[in-house]
Order: structure tokens, then C-alpha cells, then sequence
């Protein structure tokens, strides 16, 4: 999720970053927006324990207005794909202003995308207590049922303390046909009592007594399954790749229970080589080839593919790497995903969608407060993400110092640039007013600031396009903030 901010008007006390360098007053609604963005919910970042983000999170949708609120919840979901972040959103809004609770059934219908979220939310709802479900809220839910397949359905059908089932039944859910009824029906069928659908059947707001009528939903052909069941497990996942039945996140989720099972590496070799990998992000292949290096060129051909029908960005490029000590830790606490990788899988999307592109990496010491930032290679995948990791050492894992890493950038580069990217958390480390990170010399045409962290308070606003998160949907930003589509290679 992204957007453009204007120069926000200083309102209350200076703010500061976590090592106490000014940042940038921003109002609720961008705070909201800054904390939900790049959100693992609950769990710990560098500077500020998931606790707090949550319960900031929580706070902030009282002080935003209704239909921001919902318009983050929906985009933080179909566009950071964050699951658990919006709805929380949703679960305050409806204890929220009537304003907040009337939005609630559209926006939980909007965020629901898996049928697992609707039992996820529920939980949400009641983490503070058991109490009713408020009318928006069965509305919600209860329509969201109709989004999804009988395989969908019974996938995420799971044995857990809120079912499915229950959730139906708590609803009254109202299917939209008869054929979804039928769906339903066999959700809730506890029984097992395969009798014939009869052909007068009437879509109905409770099918506890039409249950029975119905067999239990088909049982979907996933690994999960499989292996529950008791099957092998080196024949399951080589049935599988072969038949081209595993999706491309699974594959790169277990290539190394496949090694271990005894998969042969011709045959998961053939999986990656096959696999659909349109919708599949290069952090993804990074975390893959941490626990399966032996696959390491494979996973790059396979991440190559997904982004092979990129437009291009025309003009010259200046990207910029904070590689400072906070970057070192992880995106969240319970993530395999550091803040370094998630910079180096945006700069291998920047590196394939720019036509001209020069690299540098900064960090510091936080000590004498002076950056010190060097040019890296662009090469592409892996090499690119090895060359950023390598700079961490030679840079002395400081904060990063963005008035001076751009003075310095701009002085080492000839000719005019299309758009400047800094790539940080935004942690700047520079206590100097006159080096402030508002005082930053922003000389490209278009220039953006991509925060990959949910770090309280922030840089990069007012002469900055500020971006949150570490989705495509970050790439997507600037293509049409410069007037392009991203898919615009497939429109012809």
C-alpha cells in the first residue's frame, strides 16, 4: 500500500526516530497507515515490541476517519498481502464511532480472501473476552462464505477451536445460490450421511436440519493432507511435482522436507522449472535458497520467470541500501526474513524493471555520526542480494544518515536522475539539525523513500513519495505514479 503525502502541518511535540534523530509529524491517518503497512501482527521488531504495535494500531482507528480506515484494511490486505494486520482494523472499527461500524460488513467482505480468515477473525473478535457478535459483523462474514470453492472451503475446514461450522451457524449465513447452499450444507454436515441431494433444494438462512442431506465436502488433494493421512512422504511430494498439483509456495516452502524425504533432485529440479511463479515474491526464492542452497540457481531461473514481462522504467535510476545495524534484524519477530533481504528483494525488482540503474549501500557510525556509503555492482538476483549483504561489514553498522548519504551520491554522479529510491527503515541516526533528514538534497525528477519496517515514527515525508511495505505493490506505486501500468508488458 502506498501513497503520496503532502507536507503535513507540525501539530504537538517533536517526534523522533528510535536512535533520536528528528523525524518527520505526520497525521493519524499516516501513522495508521505507517504501522499497518509492513505489520507481521504480535510480533517483535528491532525497536518496538508487536504488543505495542497492536495496541497502536488499535488506538489509531479511533483517531482516523471511517473510510480511511477501511480503504487501508482492504489495500493492506489485496496489496501488502497482510493477513492478520486488517483485521484487527476491522475487529476496532466495529467498536469504533457509528461511522466506523457502519463500513465494517463491506470492508470485512473486502479483506476476507481465504476462508481460514473468517474463524482468524472471529478469534480476533473475541481475544479480549467473549462477548456477541455485532450485526455488521455476521453480515460480513456471513457473505463472505460465498467467495470461495468447495476446495477452498475444505482446505481451510480445520479442527480448531472456531470451525467453519460454527461460524456458519453463529451468522445465519446466507448463500447467494443454490449450488453455494449445497456448499454450505456439506460444511456443516457433522453426520457423514451420504444421502442424494434432492433437486427442489431452497437456498436457507440455517442448514442444520439440511445437513444431513449432504455428503461432507470433498477432500482436497494437498501435501497436508496426504501426509496426514499417512502417506509417504517422498511419494507424495514426487506424485505431486510431477502431476504439477504442488503451487509454487509450497514447493518453496518444503523443498528441504523433499530432500530429506528422499525427493530425487531431478525431480523437484523439474517442480521449480514448471511451477507457476506469476504471483510468487523474490523474497520467497531468498528464504528458499537459505535452507535449500543446492537449488540456489534453480530458484533463480524460477524467480527470472516471474519477473520476465515487467515493463521498464525508462531514465536512470539511483537506488539507495540502508544496511545499517537495525536493518540487521528481522522484518518481524517470528519472520525468516531479515529487513536486508527484504531491501535486496526490492532492488532485485528495481534492477529488472529499470533500464538504467546504478546501486549504493550506507550505513555508518553511529559514534561519530558519519555515514559512510559506497557503489555496489548492479548485478541481477542472487548476485545482487550477496553484494548487499557483503556491504554490511565494510559500512560499520550504524544508522543510516540521509542528508549525508544523499550529499554524497549526488556528488559522485553526473547527469540528472528520472527518481532517486532509498530503501531503509527509516531509522535515521543523525542527532545534527543541520544535517536533519528533512534538509535531505532530493535531486531526482521523482524521488521515493521505501519503508520496509513498522517502526513508530519515520523520515521520509513532505519532499518524499513515501511508500510502506515490501510487496510488489511497491513497484506497482511508482510505475503509476510515472503513469505506468506494471502489467502494461501483458496488455497488448
Amino acid at each position: 500500500m502506498a501513497s503520496i503525502n503532502a507536507a503535513t502541518r507540525r501539530i504537538g511535540p517533536k517526534v523522533h526516530t528510535a536512535p533520536g534523530a528528528p523525524a518527520a509529524t505526520i497525521n493519524k491517518a499516516l501513522q495508521l497507515q505507517r504501522l499497518l503497512n509492513a505489520c507481521m501482527l504480535w510480533e517483535d521488531n528491532f525497536y518496538i515490541d508487536g504488543e505495542s504495535v497492536a495496541a497502536a494500531i488499535q488506538k489509531l482507528v479511533h483517531e482516523t476517519p471511517a473510510e480511511k480506515c477501511a480503504d487501508l484494511a482492504i489495500k493492506a490486505r489485496t496489496e501488502q498481502k497482510l493477513r492478520h494486520a486488517p483485521l484487527l482494523v476491522v475487529r476496532e472499527m466495529a467498536r469504533a464511532s457509528k461511522a466506523h461500524k457502519a463500513l465494517v460488513a463491506d470492508t470485512l467482505f473486502a479483506v476476507i480472501q481465504r476462508p481460514d480468515e473468517i474463524t482468524e477473525f472471529l478469534a480476533i473478535y473475541w481475544k479480549d473476552g467473549k462477548q456477541p457478535i455485532s450485526a455488521q459483523v455476521k453480515k460480513g462474514l456471513g457473505r463472505a462464505y460465498n467467495k470461495f470453492s468447495e476446495y477452498q472451503l475444505a482446505k481451510w475446514n480445520k479442527d480448531k477451536d472456531i470451525k467453519l461450522r460454527d461460524v456458519a451457524f453463529l451468522t445465519h449465513v446466507k448463500a447467494k445460490d443454490k449450488d453455494q447452499g449445497e456448499l454450505i450444507a456439506k460444511l456443516v454436515n457433522k453426520d457423514h450421511v451420504p444421502v442424494a441431494t434432492k433437486s427442489g433444494f431452497k437456498v436457507a438462512n440455517k442448514y442444520r436440519g439440511l445437513a444431513k442431506k449432504f455428503v461432507t465436502l470433498a477432500t482436497p488433494d494437498t501435501w497436508e493432507v496426504a501426509l496426514s493421512g499417512g502417506e509417504d512422504k517422498k511419494a507424495t511430494f514426487t506424485r505431486m511435482l510431477n502431476e504439477g498439483t504442488l503451487g509454487a509456495i509450497a514447493v518453496l516452502k518444503n523443498l528441504r522436507n523433499m530432500t530429506q524425504a528422499g525427493v530425487s533432485n531431478s525431480v523437484i529440479k523439474s517442480g521449480l522449472a514448471t511451477m507457476r511463479t506469476e504471483r510468487v515474491l523474490p523474497f520467497r526464492f531468498i528464504t528458499a535458497a537459505k535452507y535449500a542452497p543446492q537449488f540456489e540457481t534453480d530458484l533463480e531461473q524460477a524467480m527470472f520467470r516471474c519477473l520476465e514481462n515487467l515493463p521498464k522504467l525508462g531514465g536512470r535510476t539511483g537506488v539507495i541500501i540502508d544496511v545499517s545495524g537495525s536493518m540487521g534484524g528481522k522484518v518481524s519477530g517470528k519472520s525468516e526474513l531479515g529487513r536486508v533481504d527484504a531491501a535486496a528483494c526490492i532492488a532485485m525488482l528495481l534492477r529488472e524493471v529499470c533500464d538504467d540503474i546504478v546501486v549504493y549501500c550506507t550505513a555508518g557510525n553511529d559514534g561519530t555520526e558519519i555515514h559512510k556509503t559506497e557503489m555496489i555492482p548492479s548485478r541481477r538476483g542472487f548476485a545482487l542480494r550477496d553484494l548487499i549483504n557483503q556491504s554490511k561489514n565494510r559500512l560499520g553498522g550504524g544508522g543510516i544518515f540521509l542528508t549525508q548519504v544523499m550529499d554524497y551520491v549526488r556528488k559522485h554522479e553526473q547527469g540528472d536522475f528520472e527518481r532517486i529510491i532509498v530503501i531503509t527503515d527509516e531509522q535515521d541516526c543523525d542527532h545534527n539539525p543541520a544535517r536533519a533528514a528533512s534538509k535531505a538534497n532530493t535531486f531526482g525528477a521523482h524521488n521515493y523513500l521505501i519503508n520496509i519496517a513498522n517502526e513508530r515514527n519515520g523520515i521520509g515525508y513532505r519532499k518524499w513519495h513515501h511508500i510502506d511495505g515490501f510487496s510488489e505493490a511497491v513497484i506497482s506505486y511508482i510505475f503509476a505514479e510515472e503513469g505506468q501500468s506494471l502489467n502494461s508488458a501483458d496488455e497488448d
